[in-house]
């Protein structure tokens, strides 16, 4: 049979797997089928997406929740699943009222503490310290004394004066006796009027001899005087500045330093804005109070009152300089001390006070964060007046008897719901196991009715199982709509 043969071409065809020469056809491999892989594919995604499901579930309605959590977490707004939507909680804050009240009005300066007199002593002659009067640090009065100097030279040198003045004064009684015999023999014609001239210019002479050896009698008396040092003024003596021995030259060497403490002064700074402001106190006759803190400006040194203000204005710092009066009988105040001193000008009267960490700034402004009614704050825009630490005056805005949010403002927003806890810094109830809340205010761990919780709800959470208290806390967003 040749290859071209109908019987082997049909077999061929009816055999693709065959091998050339081969009459035998060949196993084809049967797929398996494809329903089944698709279906097996398909129950395991199913599965895959019910285990994610319940997972979410349970972390979102039953695993338990911290109490901070529970208290912060935002509520479900409409369109999101559930029935009739949630509003966020309430924030808790603490609250304040506006009350009238007096405020000072207070300028600050930085000062330095000045004694009202501070002399260096000094030997106003020359000579050898023979003796120290005085033991540092000794408070003295005036004329105390203070150092002793040799006085011998001096007293030597009197007597030599003396002496010479004596001599002198004999020359004159002397001219003076001659000049009366002129004039009688000027009478008589027994001598020429010229004589009698130059014997009264002699004595005119004389006199003037005695009156130059008075004075340096009087100034060699007034040098042993100056031998004796004493103190000028009553104050407090320093540490010694030369020792006993020493040889002292007149108006250069330095025996100690005396300063008045008591009363002592405080010189300090105002801006010149500042300055209209106080002269018309003082051309009123006001006394000013001035008060002196330390330097970190928190503790007060004394107290005292404005003595007088500089004549004119520093213009390289635009500040004009002011100085108080301080008794100082307890030694707070130091010389040189440096101190913040705050001026009282003047006192408002009968106004709006709130609490200054109620102020808040922001785009509104300078605004406060008013309650309206016990459940809602709104912002309040308002106009400040004068400050003291702690409390601001309002001068628009708000009223005598408004309630402002003192804490727990970080998260506040206008019309925001909120839960009283405290009022004027004070816990409003007295229930212990007060804990805080995220915004730091204490909340109590059983809220009152007048804060608009349950009584019912909040005494069964204290004793009911955690499984109810979860079941409560996916109960209570629903309830508060």
């Amino acid at each position: 049979m040749n290859e071209t043969s109908p019987i082997r071409t049909e077999t061929a065809r009816e055999y693709p797997g065959t091998l050339p020469g081969d009459a035998r056809p060949r196993e084809t491999p049967v797929a398996p089928p494809v329903g089944r892989r698709s279906r097996a594919r398909f129950w395991f995604i199913l599965l895959l997406i019910l285990a994610g499901a319940g997972y979410a579930g349970y972390r979102f309605y039953l695993a338990p929740k911290s109490e901070t959590q529970v208290a912060t977490a935002p509520g479900r707004g409409k369109g999101s699943g559930g029935r009739g939507g949630h509003a966020e909680p309430p924030q808790a804050v603490g609250i304040a009222t506006v009350a009238p009240g007096d405020v000072p009005i207070v300028l600050a300066g930085l000062g330095t503490v000045t004694p009202l007199a501070t002399v260096t002593v000094r030997s106003q002659i020359s000579g050898y310290l023979t003796e120290i009067g005085f033991r540092e640090g000794q408070t003295v009065k005036k004329g105390d004394f203070l150092a002793q100097i040799d006085s011998r030279p001096y007293e030597a040198q009197l007597a030599q004066y003396q002496g010479q003045l004596m001599r002198d004064q004999a020359l004159l009684q002397n001219s003076k006796l001659d000049l009366a015999r002129f004039q009688r023999l000027s009478q008589q014609d027994s001598i020429s009027k010229q004589n009698v001239d130059t014997q009264g210019a002699l004595v005119k002479q004389n006199e003037g001899t005695v009156a130059a050896d008075q004075a340096l009698v009087d100034q060699q008396k007034l040098n042993i005087t100056y031998t004796r040092i004493v103190s000028p003024v009553e104050g407090r003596v320093g540490l010694r500045q030369i020792d006993q021995g020493n040889y002292i030259t007149a108006a250069s060497t330095s025996i100690v330093v005396v300063t008045q403490l008591h009363p002592i002064s405080v010189v300090f700074t105002l801006p010149e804005d500042d300055v209209a402001r106080v002269m018309r106190r003082v051309r009123s006759g006001a006394k000013l109070a001035v008060t002196a803190y330390d330097r970190g400006d928190t503790n007060i040194i004394a107290t005292g009152v404005l003595d007088t203000v500089d004549n004119q204005i520093d213009t390289t710092t635009g500040t004009v300089k002011l100085r108080a009066i301080f008794e100082n009988q307890d030694d707070a105040l130091f010389p040189n001390q440096f101190v913040n001193a705050k001026l009282v000008v003047d006192t408002v009267r009968d106004a709006p006070i709130v609490p200054t960490a109620a102020i808040l700034r922001g785009t509104p402004g300078t605004y406060v964060y008013l309650l309206q009614g016990d459940d809602k704050v709104v912002v309040r825009p308002v106009k400040l007046g004068e400050a003291d630490g702690p409390r601001t005056v309002v001068t628009e805005g708000l009223s005598v008897g408004d309630r402002v949010v003192v804490d727990g403002t970080d998260r506040l927003r206008d019309n925001a719901p909120v839960r009283i806890t405290e009022e004027a810094g004070k816990t409003r109830t007295g229930a212990p196991g007060n804990r805080p809340t995220a915004d730091g205010a204490a909340m109590p761990a059983a809220a009152p009715v007048t804060e608009g919780a349950k009584p019912d709800a909040a005494k069964a959470d204290a004793v009911a199982p955690e499984g109810q208290k979860r079941e409560r806390r996916r109960q209570r967003p629903a309830e508060a709509q």
